[in-house]
């Protein structure tokens, strides 16, 4: 009852972003949808006229259809950017197989006797079709319409990533916060629209074969109209911030940042962590939310503004261990305190330099810095039954560095076994993975671990002070608590979050700071 009571909470209070979320969900689908009835059905009308033609056109689409969908937005992304277009484009592809298949299974259902009659009434092809075929085929052909509008409603939910909007803003957010409110809120809408499309296409494939043509005349123009709904006007700024889904939702993310530095004025599209660097990169979004140590920052000369109020708490980089691998094997402590205070902010901005935009290979990178340390020896030979230490990591290049760091350590100081489990998602699904015994240990930090997994109430974190040292110490004694983890010594950088702008963008516009920012956007 509570998680209803929550939820309907959650959509009163977010009752304007649900509405404009829904019909840009609505707007997505109808869009793809026509583009797929104005394709799909003369491409199947044409090859049942083509049947040699059929397989070879029909596995093409299949082909298409078996593409994952984050997968084909990232084939689109860098040929047509981000926005609505790659999302229109990657929907229509999805809806075209089943829309072409049942357009020429329709047109060959037909009854052989039905044609032949019209034929000896002296109809031209084109005659037959229009006439004879198209009409009596019009039930099925609406099944799969029907068949890829399901699908899209669906599929566009992934459009939020790619800042075209839709519920799946809601979704993903809920995610990356493990806020099962959230992705209810966004869930159960993008379902109950699903039903609502395939109870209407169904009850218009009921109709009669006159009634369904008229229809299917009304459905023609009903789609465009449908369409625009997500060419609704919207909030509109200065400037346009791209940010992902955990930054959106965070109390140290952008509500945090509302509420400091009053950033109202600041309209904003969600992105998939991955492309907001390369959504600024290409000026498709003028700030976005990273991390201070982020080598691309360097490399797309982007600008850090200066957090002058405090409201990013410190996130100082540290190992998170089960205690029963420290209690089976005690010699590991000593290995990861070998990279105890050795990373700076510097080096470590070096290090992730060199694997984001030189792209060299985590493995590498890290193998390299133990070298120039002195940290590396020669891995050790294995026992026969060598125990495996089970190392995993979140899915950006940071991570992979420290866990080939700590992956290299284990096997030079120890004769354990290494698994790594690296790109395991975001910090929801490694920490569960660590809770669960899936894996031994994984980098967090301390502002992570205090803000979205300890979740203390605010005068609590406003008690700490943004001060690293009592971060640190609160949340270790939280997860020993809590969780029955531990917190080993940070590892010395301070990789928190951070808004960033392109640096001569920023330049030509006097912003250095987040309140720079906050009086640009008011004037």
């Amino acid at each position: 009852m509570k998680l209803l009571s929550d939820l309907f909470s959650f959509w009163l209070a977010q009752a304007g972003k649900l509405g404009e979320q829904t019909l840009q969900h609505i707007g997505l689908t109808a869009a793809s949808l026509l583009l797929g009835v104005l394709v799909g059905v003369p491409l199947g009308l044409w090859l049942t006229r083509r049947p040699r033609l059929a397989p070879w056109v029909l596995g093409a689409a299949g082909i298409l259809q078996t593409i994952p969908s984050i997968a084909l937005l990232g084939f689109l992304i860098p040929l047509m950017g981000i926005g609505h277009w790659p999302a229109i484009l990657a929907l229509f592809l999805y809806a075209l197989l089943p829309i072409i298949r049942n357009t020429v299974a329709g047109v060959q259902g037909v009854p052989a006797a039905v044609v032949d009659a019209a034929r000896g009434l002296g109809l031209t092809d084109g005659q037959l079709l229009r006439r004879v075929e198209l009409p009596l085929a019009l039930p099925v052909l609406f099944a799969g319409i029907r068949t890829a509008a399901v699908i899209n409603v669906g599929v566009a939910t992934l459009a939020a990533y790619v800042a075209a909007g839709g519920l799946g803003e809601f979704i993903f957010g809920g995610i990356a916060l493990n806020n099962p409110v959230m992705i209810l809120a966004g869930a159960i809408p993008a379902a109950a629209l699903a039903l609502a499309f395939d109870a209407a296409l169904a009850g218009v494939q009921r109709l009669s074969v006159r009634n369904l043509t008229r229809v299917g005349r009304a459905l023609l123009l009903a789609l465009p109209l449908l369409a625009g709904l997500y060419l609704l006007p919207r909030a509109t700024g200065k400037l346009l911030a791209g940010f992902s889904p955990e930054f959106v939702g965070r109390a140290d993310g952008l509500p945090g940042l509302r509420l400091a530095y009053g950033l109202r004025h600041l309209p904003s599209v969600v992105l998939a962590p991955a492309l907001v660097y390369e959504a600024a990169r290409n000026a498709n979004v003028d700030v976005i939310d990273g991390y201070s140590t982020d080598g691309r920052i360097k490399a797309y000369q982007l600008q850090v503004l200066h957090d002058d109020r405090r409201v990013f708490p410190p996130y100082y980089a540290a190992p998170v261990v089960r205690p029963q691998l420290l209690a089976a094997h005690p010699e590991l402590r000593a290995v990861f305190a070998k990279l105890t205070g050795q990373l700076s902010d510097s080096v470590m901005t070096d290090l992730n330099y060199r694997v984001d935009y030189l792209h060299q290979e985590p493995k590498a990178v890290a193998l390299q810095f133990l070298r120039r340390r002195g940290l590396w020896q020669a891995p050790r030979p294995l026992a026969p039954d060598a125990a495996v230490v089970r190392l995993g990591s979140k899915i950006f290049a940071e991570q992979y560095i420290l866990t080939e760091l700590y992956a290299a350590l284990i096997r030079g100081y120890t004769s354990l076994d290494v698994s790594t489990k690296t790109g395991l998602g975001g910090t929801t699904i490694c920490f569960e993975a660590l809770r669960t015994g899936a894996i031994d240990m994984y980098p967090e930090y301390t502002g992570t671990g205090l803000l979205v997994l300890l979740q203390p109430p605010p005068a609590v974190v406003d008690s700490l002070g943004g001060n690293a040292d009592a971060v640190f110490r609160y949340v270790q004694l939280g997860f020993r608590r809590r969780y029955g983890l531990e917190w080993l010594a940070p590892l010395g950088f301070n990789n928190t979050y951070a808004l960033l702008m392109r640096r001569q963008q920023a330049a030509t516009l006097g912003i250095a700071s987040i309140s720079d920012l906050g009086a640009y956007l008011q004037r």
